[in-house]
């Protein structure tokens, strides 16, 4: 994927932990748009590619913004990020969409914990202007952990929930009693730490069909060891390929010059999903929805394998 040179333009301590980065084009120039709900990839000083929601206003054109939080295991890419100061340089991608508002909804339900506020902030921002349907619930330990809380606060006050320092045996039951009584085309969107996703999407599966509940989920899935894989066929453009037990097929496409996006190499950015045209896969990534799996006609080829001997691909 092409990547495109900006420059920090400003920095926002947001919380202890959390600072907000605006990136601009260094000529001055507008930076553009992008639909609520988007990420970037931002290489960072280390060289390490990571996959950051946007949140600055989404109908804003001179800056792009980047909330990141500084993990305390870091293995480089949020630490560096931590260091940077105005003026500095990093290569960003376009923007791309896994967690659009949905079209068709007559409500949104946002939900979020932690840093999983980002892109739930482009989108409740552009639903409030816009007069859209919807209500955010955001789960913090404490108010100081709570990034962005004050501007929400400010700005649509009334459908705002603020779940501070919430046990989390009752963060399930305050989602469920705001589902109770959901009407039809009501959807779910949940961002935050892998458990409390895990525990809020099944939650919201049992009050809302599957396909109305999206998440955005950028910690990669635990994969299998190689020796517990095993080998398979893959058709592109009518030739075929050999995928062996410990390379993937993005690996084995891209070696032999098929032209294959990519990006984060976890399956977590969405940027090498092709369409399954014939042949099962065995889903390994954190992108796709319950009900793009459950389609059988997508996968993410940089973790995700054929169940069975041979899988037949096209472009998506």
């Amino acid at each position: 994927m092409a990547l495109i040179d900006v420059i920090v333009s400003d920095i926002v301590q947001e919380t202890p932990s959390v600072k907000t980065f605006y990136l601009s084009n260094p000529d001055g120039t507008p930076i553009g748009e992008y639909v609520p709900g988007a990420h970037i990839d931002v290489v960072g000083p280390t060289a390490i590619t990571r996959q950051y929601s946007l949140c600055s206003r989404p109908d804003g054109q001179e800056t792009f913004a980047v909330a990141v939080k500084r993990e305390e295991n870091s293995r480089g890419g949020s630490a560096a990020l931590h260091e940077l100061v105005v003026g500095d340089a990093l290569k960003i991608s376009e923007p791309r969409n896994l967690l659009g508002i949905h079209p068709e909804a007559k409500h949104h339900v946002l939900v979020a914990a932690g840093i999983g506020i980002t892109p739930m902030l482009s989108m409740a921002r552009f639903m409030d202007v816009n007069g859209i349907s919807f209500e955010l619930h955001y789960f913090a330990r404490q108010e100081e952990d709570a990034a962005f809380l004050p501007l929400l606060r400010d700005r649509c006050p009334e459908k705002l929930h603020a779940h501070l320092g919430v046990d989390r045996a009752e963060q399930e039951a305050l989602l469920e009693a705001s589902l109770a009584d959901a009407a039809d085309g009501t959807h779910v969107y949940v961002c935050g730490p892998e458990g409390f996703m895990a525990k809020m999407i099944a939650t919201a599966e049992r009050l809302v069909p599957a396909e109305a509940v999206h998440s955005e989920n950028f910690h990669a899935a635990t994969q299998p060891d190689a020796d517990e894989n095993t080998a398979f066929e893959v058709e592109l453009d009518g030739e075929t390929y050999h995928v062996p037990a410990d390379r993937s097929i993005v690996d084995v496409l891209g070696e032999n010059g098929c032209d294959i996006d990519t990006s984060c190499q976890e399956g977590i950015c969405g940027t090498c999903i092709m369409s399954v045209v014939e042949g099962d896969a065995d889903h390994r990534d954190n992108v796709l929805t319950k009900a793009e799996k459950e389609s059988g006609e997508v996968m993410a080829v940089c973790v995700s394998r054929a169940r069975g001997t041979r899988i037949v691909l096209d472009y998506y």
